[in-house]
């Protein structure tokens, strides 16, 4: 569906957007009608270089071929089942992330706050399950992010954010750690501490990575407890750290771990992967979902992790990340730039990061910002170094006209 061919303009799309829908933050005044790789076009015609892909989700990039096939084939033979049967896709897909992440369940949810409401259920569910009916308590970091549904917004530590505020009281049993701080961390758990839930790269929090030690600190102590650890790779996971999963990078396998945004290819797809022991927490009926692994969404995922696996986008991702951060670090006002692969943040020193995205969207690049001072960068997998410079040039002359 094209603006123009219902005889609408630009401007009476985002009046109708306007009127009619639930008014939650910032919108770029564009009305994106078409997608290809590395660039989006507006209703007007105008070329946009793509540097946060759908918020970390166009990872094989806008409209790749190979997962647009699969879209239009799976839609011309069944489009929804439901939990009841099998369906192809679905077991194809389970197959394939379980062989890949090392995991040996997975249940398919519509989003990463959904699939992080399903780890969070598990987690609590083993808690009690195996040491009574107290013990199901989960600590977290501050500043993380886990989605906006209630146990998600809860197990987000920012309770000064408009994230969880007039939304109390929040769901009893988290308790909030420093990022990157093991002692942090030992001293949140108390003895109804059944998991320890983190993500490997804060990228909501301003695109902080984990640090090994940190990590398996965590592990460690979770073995010696007997806790759960739970990874949250939403945001992470697929090739954009440099690795098929970022806990691959750090050597520190969980006990479960959440996936969205990638896994579906361009459609909405989440899923909690799980060992042996943690599935055997979650018994029929204790947890269900009607779109779970529908048709479509796994047929598009199954397309999308293949073209991530057999062109190698996890080297890309760590090869272009390397170089795009070396040559953000040459421009002007830069505090620091951090991340993993292809999740980069950069903090500015006393530049107002939001004026510096408009300005830049103005010159032709889509970038996003999680404060006043922190841009963040997701684009496609699939980029190169002409695009990693084209996105410096422009952000070069954002940052001189904020």
């Amino acid at each position: 569906m094209k603006a123009k061919d219902y005889g609408l303009t630009k401007q009476d799309i985002i009046e109708m957007s306007d009127t009619y829908l639930l008014d939650i933050g910032y919108h770029f005044p564009i009305v994106v009608e078409e997608g290809e790789d590395v660039i989006l076009r507006d209703a007007d015609g105008k070329e946009y270089l793509d540097f946060y892909a759908g918020i970390a989700v166009n990872s094989v990039g806008n409209c790749n071929k190979k997962v647009v096939e699969a879209i239009r084939e799976q839609a011309g033979q069944v489009m929804h089942t439901s939990l009841y049967p099998y369906n192809t896709p679905q077991a194809m897909l389970a197959k394939l992330v379980c062989e890949q992440t090392g995991f040996d369940r997975i249940f398919f949810q519509n989003s990463g706050s959904e699939s992080n409401e399903a780890m969070i259920k598990m987690a609590r569910k083993y808690g009690v399950e195996h040491f009574g009916p107290d013990h199901y308590e989960i600590v977290t970091a501050k500043k993380g992010f886990h989605g906006r549904t209630f146990g998600a917004l809860t197990a987000t530590g920012q309770p000064d954010t408009a994230i969880q505020k007039g939304f109390f009281p929040n769901l009893p049993g988290f308790h909030y750690a420093e990022f990157n701080n093991l002692e942090s961390f030992e001293a949140a758990c108390t003895d109804n501490t059944a998991a320890i839930m983190v993500e490997p790269v804060q990228a909501e929090g301003g695109v902080y990575p984990a640090t090994e030690e940190f990590l398996k600190g965590l592990r460690k102590l979770c073995d010696e407890r007997g806790m759960l650890l739970l990874f949250d790779e939403v945001q992470t996971g697929w090739c954009r750290c440099g690795e098929t999963m970022a806990y691959m990078h750090y050597g520190v396998k969980p006990d479960a771990i959440t996936m969205a945004k990638a896994l579906g290819g361009g459609l909405p797809l989440g899923a909690v992967a799980m060992t042996e022991e943690c599935a055997k927490a979650l018994n029929p009926g204790s947890h269900g979902c009607t779109f779970s692994g529908n048709p479509v969404c796994c047929a598009a995922g199954y397309a999308a992790i293949g073209e991530m696996l057999d062109r190698n986008l996890a080297a890309n991702a760590k090869e272009m990340g390397a170089y795009f951060m070396g040559q953000l670090n040459a421009l002007p006002h830069v505090k620091e730039v951090r991340g993993l692969g292809l999740l980069v943040g950069l903090e500015l020193d006393n530049v107002d990061a939001v004026q510096v995205k408009i300005k830049a969207m103005e010159a032709g690049l889509l970038v996003t910002t999680t404060s006043d001072r922190v841009i963040r960068m997701v684009p496609p997998l699939t980029i190169t170094r002409e695009h990693c410079d084209r996105a410096a040039a422009i952000l070069r002359e954002a940052i001189s006209k904020a």
